[in-house]
């Protein structure tokens, strides 16, 4: 077993020398030994709770994480910190507090592992905010960490077929437009979720979960096994294992996370056809490494990366068949060998991407990941737009669309319930663009995504007829064209907020434009008579983020960052 010397460790200061005698007395209240308060604390946090399956497997793996620290020479210290799951949130005011929560996770582990003075920390996350979430609070303390996904749901069976709960939300769609029972709904939304575990599909959770891979915060492989499988417990202890030569090695996330790492993150993004949500959350990790990589930079790797995976909500398959197929290394292998992941950047093995893959065969006995020459498409599955409607960007997911420009009129609307009322009222036609706004960051407050209505709209056989933008975002179980992340945002008056009913609107997501056909002179005009809109959310902690938040293209972040720091936490 390992010893570790605490005194350069941040735990000094809560369990060495006499002074901290009240301090080890209450961890001797809890069972700890003396040769247990002289190691390393790890703080070993999770996202369980039981407010959705994503989360509820989360403490069994944690349990094994901590049996690993302790097999390694480590005192691990459990936590939990909150989530608001995307699934129950969608389609209500709850919405609101999604994106936000992202923070308060980032947050409230800061504040435990500053607190008690945790010398590293292992990390489980289940769901779509909760896994950047906790890769941010690594950054930003800065002590070694290892990230571990909860991993995916089991894919559920209707009619033959496999099924996710963006299925249900779909199916809502046909039963307001006539084209589904109450009966066939109800036998849908009874077998679509069959077990623990985040959503099935290429959606923001399995997005990032990718993303923990190739970034190099997270154990190869440690992202696949399907949240019941009882491998993803030997994946937990190995990770509670690792977190202890980290800590002797002092290998910290920022050693990391580099401008290259993000841009392979990026890169998974694109190729896997993930979520749009990843353009908010990268730019917010990159933040507290102290490196701009903003949403413009996101979309140019975008452009210069093939679309491999065939994944829902465009493809065919789930996140338990890349499991099968043999995980995300074997993506990561492929755009290796393709030259669009760069190799040479440190992962949480203490070796390199290039290193970690030595021993990775591409499979080619499956259909779920393509080589990376015989792509689905040329470019990635997620495209950035620019232009006099969106002069700070905007991003879309193409995946699986054929049909990759659109010119409509506007129809607008100032919050998602009004839109979603016209599209179960079918108060529309096809050639439409919704405009929805004030969904921004600040404006929602929350920055609501908006797949209850387009999931309605494809359920009405509609989705592909009409187009939708937002300042808002979409889940990324969104499919269609729907371009979400307009910045700026209409509450500081953005030119999404001087769109009037029937403008003519051009989408253009193969040459990345999104322009409004009125001209320069007239949107001055509609600027001089454009008032600040209030909202409902005018205390507590809406309020408190819609003063802090900044662009979405900046990823939506609530302070200064790395950038501004005079010290690291890993160091106090």
């Amino acid at each position: 077993m390992k010893k570790f010397n605490k005194k350069k460790l941040p735990s000094r200061h809560t369990s060495l020398g006499p002074d901290k005698a009240p301090q080890r007395s209450f961890y001797y209240a809890m069972d700890l030994t003396e040769k247990d308060v002289a190691k390393p604390f790890v703080g070993v946090v999770s996202t369980w709770n039981e407010a959705a399956p994503c989360n509820i497997a989360l403490m069994r793996q944690a349990q094994s994480v901590k049996k690993g620290v302790h097999q390694a020479g480590g005192t691990p210290r459990e936590f939990c910190t909150i989530t608001v799951t995307d699934g129950i949130a969608m389609g209500h005011q709850g919405m609101k507090s999604s994106l936000v929560s992202r923070e308060v996770i980032a947050d409230s582990t800061e504040l435990t592992v500053r607190g008690h003075c945790y010398d590293a920390i292992v990390g489980l996350a289940g769901c779509d905010k909760s896994l950047p979430g906790l890769m941010m609070a690594m950054c930003r303390l800065n002590v070694p960490s290892v990230f571990m996904y909860g991993g995916s749901i089991l894919p559920g069976k209707y009619k033959g077929k496999d099924v996710t709960v963006v299925d249900v939300f779909e199916a809502v769609g046909k039963f307001s437009s006539g084209n589904a029972t109450e009966e066939e709904l109800h036998e849908l939304e009874c077998v679509a979720c069959p077990s623990a575990g985040a959503c099935g599909g290429q959606f923001t959770a399995n997005t990032m979960a990718c993303v923990s891979e190739a970034i190099g915060l997270a154990l190869p492989y440690s992202s696949g096994a399907p949240a019941p499988y009882e491998e993803r417990d030997k994946y937990a202890y190995e990770s509670g294992k690792q977190i202890m030569n980290l800590i002797e090695q002092n290998i910290r996330p920022r050693d990391i996370v580099t401008r290259k790492a993000l841009e392979n993150a990026a890169t998974i993004v694109a190729a896997t056809g993930g979520s749009t949500n990843a353009g908010l959350h990268l730019p917010a990790i990159a933040h507290e490494c102290g490196i701009k990589f903003d949403l413009d930079d996101v979309v140019e790797i975008f452009k210069k990366t093939p679309y491999l995976a065939d994944l829902k909500p465009g493809g065919q398959y789930v996140a338990k068949d890349v499991y099968e197929a043999g995980g995300v290394p074997i993506i990561i292998k492929t755009l290796f060998e393709g030259g669009y992941i760069h190799g040479d950047c440190l992962t949480v093995t203490g070796k390199t991407i290039e290193e970690n893959l030595k021993d990775v065969t591409f499979n080619t006995d499956q259909k779920v990941i393509r080589p990376y020459n015989e792509p689905l498409s040329p470019t990635g599955g997620v495209v950035g737009l620019k232009g006099n409607l969106a002069p700070d960007g905007a991003i879309v997911k193409v995946a699986g669309m054929e049909n990759l420009h659109f010119k409509g009129k506007a129809i607008c609307f100032d919050c998602e319930e009004d839109a979603f009322e016209c599209v179960k009222n079918n108060n529309y036609s096809e050639g439409d663009v919704f405009v929805i706004r004030y969904e921004g960051p600040k404006g929602g407050p929350g920055m609501r995504e908006m797949l209850s209505t387009t999931a309605a709209i494809y359920g009405q056989g509609m989705g592909d007829k009409v187009a939708l933008i937002t300042d808002g975002r979409f889940s990324g179980a969104t499919r269609g064209f729907c371009i979400g992340h307009v910045s700026p945002e209409a509450a500081v008056c953005g030119p999404i907020a001087l769109v009037e009913n029937g403008d003519e609107i051009i989408l253009d997501a193969e040459n990345g434009t999104i322009t409004i056909s009125v001209s320069d002179e007239e949107m001055k005009k509609r600027q001089l008579s454009w008032k600040e809109r209030k909202t409902d959310f005018n205390s507590g902690t809406l309020w408190k983020y819609s003063r802090t938040v900044g662009s979405a293209s900046s990823g939506a972040v609530t302070h200064p960052g790395a950038e501004e720091e005079t010290h690291t936490y890993a160091d106090i």
